[in-house]
């Protein structure tokens, strides 16, 4: 039994991954069951095993996004060292696992993923809020801490910082090099970081 039950969770993992890698390349227009099975090497029928529909497939994969990434934020927003570097791990983590993850970007910024499906919708708001509510934690911690400016909206950095990764999918379609990554975590670090800064010209001028 225990070898049956691990089989199943490969093969369930396999499928989502190759559900991340169709978004990726083709869009969620592109993805089908049929599609999946070419994919996979597998019939139909194998894929119904393991999923009921394709729209089961997305609700598991946005249960991992939730599980996996927002519970690993969350773990780094509430860690117990300076908000300069929980930021800056934070958001480096953040685009790594949307970069591992490929596709995943797409899914969850794309309508027709859920706007027939109020679940799906209520839990998609929900990793929204919570990625922006521990960003927000950090932040605040800083202003506290006397590091950045508090005459800042928290809320609106916040909203800025939940566009990101828009830009990165943006970027992953454009870039290839092998520092891409890296690149793109220590250039948004930076915009977030001067756009938290304190503003002492500004005030010194007034």
């Amino acid at each position: 039994m225990v070898t049956i039950r691990q089989s199943t969770k490969f093969r369930k993992e396999q499928i989502k991954e190759a559900v991340c890698m169709i978004i990726s390349e083709k869009g969620f227009k592109g993805l089908s069951i049929h599609n999946l099975s070419q994919k996979l090497g597998l019939s139909e029928g194998a894929i119904y095993r393991h999923f009921e529909s394709k729209e089961q497939i997305i609700f598991d994969i946005v249960m991992d996004v939730r599980n996996e990434m927002v519970e690993n934020m969350k773990k780094i927003a509430l860690k117990d060292t300076s908000p300069e570097k929980r930021l800056h791990k934070y958001m480096c983590y953040h685009i790594q696992y949307l970069l591992k993850n490929k596709g995943i970007t797409i899914l969850l910024f794309t309508e027709a993923t859920y706007q027939q499906d109020v679940e799906l919708k209520k839990h998609l708001h929900d990793i929204f809020q919570s990625v922006k509510q521990y960003f927000s934690k950090i932040v605040i911690d800083g202003i506290t801490l006397g590091i950045w400016d508090p005459d800042l909206s928290v809320e609106s950095i916040a909203t800025l910082y939940i566009s990101i990764p828009m830009t990165l999918n943006i970027e992953m379609n454009l870039q290839s090099h092998k520092n891409f990554q890296y690149d793109f975590c220590e250039r948004m670090f930076i915009l977030i970081r001067k756009v938290l800064e304190k503003r002492t010209d500004l005030k010194s001028v007034r």
